[in-house]
């Protein structure tokens, strides 16, 4: 008789084990399951690396990743403590890679990504195969209507963290299947669960539904959940404590500047509508959608069918939650990316289908669309209507640095924009100068820079492309951008647009001037307010957690401060913010 678990020695009655299944087997024995595997896999690999490169919001990991090898810590820049990277867990995966071949991380980024994101659809095929269980001969069917879409082999790369996005749903995917038939490795699984908020922190959404319905399956006894629960929680929980001590708020700080909290439904399904209408994508999701309800029968048929279908239901509720959740914040402005996550959880139980005479049909139509997706479908490089803006990255990156595959910072670095041109000029020529460009590629200005931001730094620069500017600017001086992703100051002011997601927080320029220059007859009313609302109450409290000294005593006043540091707003007009929170 089996044991009793541990913690319920009382109340445990054993219950009948499903039948065994037996394992995924590959080789002589199955060479189809193993080529359904092994050609998508293929596929994304070869379509990865020929899209493969890195645009400006990979070279802003890229340069974390260079402060944190140089000895710096994971900032942007030496002189404050701002949180840039959205991916937790990616940026310090890539630095991992980068210190021991000593190569170009952005170079490094693009690889891993590629070899992660391949990683994830192996994984993902081998969580379908599993979820069959029998050895029964399959097609691929929902991995057909993924990769013929040209999003996806962009942001395979992209020095993103797309990659490992994939790889983490992949693997979670596949430890859904075995964990929750078997009940076994629940603590491992936990711990893989909870790593989802430090790849993204949208994917919260995924480890919180992966758990229930793990919790749901196994119904482990107290202790054992109790386990599973601490180990799951140990990282992100152990990390939130760190960053909210060490940055001073709780969330990066794009999170902040893209007010994850809104509710934009017009752009978002402006969004979500440039993502469907280039390829189609109605075909195979409606194909699929009506294929899946001869698949779930079947399943429910099994032995232990419920549960099989409990563990197919997961990733598409969860899909469809990301793809809602991205919809109403307004989506992104990059073409396809923030959708693909929903899209590949939606299509994971179908991935591969038993092969019948309908899924040999659907298989055949399916062809046909794929052909079409790789001939003739493609994103616009710009969708603009007017009031929202998309566009394809992949291709404006291949034409603004004339490369087909710019996957170096020296690539990027070799751009003729006028404000990286000033900024080599000025550091070679040793001007104690801050400069900021104040319109895309058409006019900067240089202004003499305070000493007060840092002693140490002799120059910074202050532009629209923050990855860029990384590159533009040595890690020993200042680099930050005007639309907030690393202002601390404006990244928590109210938005002024909504056209193109991410650039809603156009930081006002007297904040900029009043932040780098020391004052002047010649400041101007807005610069003057500016000054003084950054000396006030919570705005001056906001700008010392970044930039004070980190002591012990620092450190817990950032951790008890964190939660009304995070929810704090500053009118963008200085003058408002001056008149709400200076005492006159």
């Amino acid at each position: 008789m089996t044991a009793p678990p541990e913690g319920n020695q009382l109340s445990y009655v054993p219950s009948p084990a499903p039948p065994a299944r037996p394992a995924v087997r590959f080789g002589r024995r199955a060479p189809w399951r193993t080529l359904t595997v092994v050609l998508p896999a293929c596929w994304i690999l070869i379509a990865g690396w020929n899209h493969r490169w890195i645009g400006d919001d990979g070279l802003i990991y890229t340069r974390v990743v260079r402060q944190i090898l140089a000895g710096n810590g994971p900032v942007f820049n030496v002189d404050e403590r701002v949180e840039t990277s959205t991916g937790t867990l990616w940026q310090w995966l890539v630095a991992a890679a980068t210190l021991p071949t000593g190569k170009d991380p952005a170079t490094v980024a693009v690889w891993l990504g590629l070899v992660l994101c391949t990683a994830g659809f192996v994984l993902a095929l081998l969580g379908t195969l599993g979820l069959y269980g029998r050895p029964t001969r399959v097609v691929p069917l929902g991995v057909v209507a993924l990769l013929p879409v040209q999003a996806t082999w962009d942001y395979a790369t992209s020095g993103l963290e797309t990659g490992l996005a994939f790889c983490w749903l992949g693997a979670t995917w596949w430890a859904l299947v075995h964990t929750g038939r078997s009940g076994r490795h629940l603590v491992p699984v936990a711990v893989l669960l909870g790593l989802g908020p430090l790849v993204r922190p949208d994917l919260s959404l995924v480890t919180a539904l992966y758990a229930v319905v793990l919790y749901a399956l196994v119904r482990p006894a107290p202790r054992r959940a109790l386990t599973a629960l601490v180990a799951g929680l140990a990282l992100p929980v152990g990390y939130e404590i760190f960053r909210a001590g060490y940055y001073g708020i709780l969330v990066p700080l794009p999170a902040v500047t893209k007010e994850a909290s809104w509710t934009l439904w017009d752009r978002g399904l402006f969004y979500l509508a440039d993502f469907v209408a280039p390829y189609q994508l109605w075909l195979p999701l409606a194909l699929l959608a009506a294929l899946s309800v001869p698949v779930a029968a079947a399943l429910g048929d099994a032995s232990d069918g419920r549960r099989t279908l409990v563990i197919a239901s997961a990733p598409v509720v969860a899909g469809l939650a990301s793809a809602l959740f991205v919809t109403k914040v307004g989506g992104d402005f990059m073409h396809g990316r923030m959708l693909l996550p929903g899209l590949f959880l939606v299509l994971l139980p179908v991935f591969l289908v038993p092969l019948t005479r309908i899924a040999a049909s659907a298989l055949a139509a399916l062809t046909v669309w794929a052909g079409a997706c790789l001939l003739l479908w493609r994103p616009p490089h710009t969708n603009d209507d007017g009031s929202h803006f998309v566009v394809d990255e992949h291709t404006g990156y291949v034409n603004v640095t004339d490369q087909d595959h710019p996957v170096t910072q020296s690539a990027h670095a070799a751009r003729t924009f006028l404000f990286a041109r000033e900024a080599r000029r000025l550091t070679a020529a040793g001007e104690r100068v801050v400069l900021i460009e104040t319109s895309y590629d058409r006019k900067v200005e240089a202004l003499p820079l305070s000493a007060r931001r840092h002693p140490a730094i002799r120059f910074a620069g202050v532009e629209a492309r923050l990855g860029h500017a990384g590159v533009a600017i040595p890690l020993t001086e200042s680099a930050t951008d005007s639309l907030s992703l690393a202002n601390p100051v404006g990244a928590h002011t109210h938005p002024v647009v909504f056209r193109k997601a991410g650039h809603e927080k156009p930081i006002n320029r007297a904040w900029v001037i009043a932040d780098y220059t020391d004052p002047s007859p010649a400041d101007s009313p807005a610069v003057r307010a500016a000054r003084h609302a950054m000396t006030c109450g919570p705005i001056a409290e906001l700008r010392d957690s970044a930039r004070s000294p980190l002591t012990a005593s620092r450190f817990w006043h950032n951790l008890i401060g964190s939660w009304e540091r995070t929810r704090l707003r500053i009118p963008a007009d200085p003058a408002a913010a001056e008149r709400q929170f200076c005492v006159k």
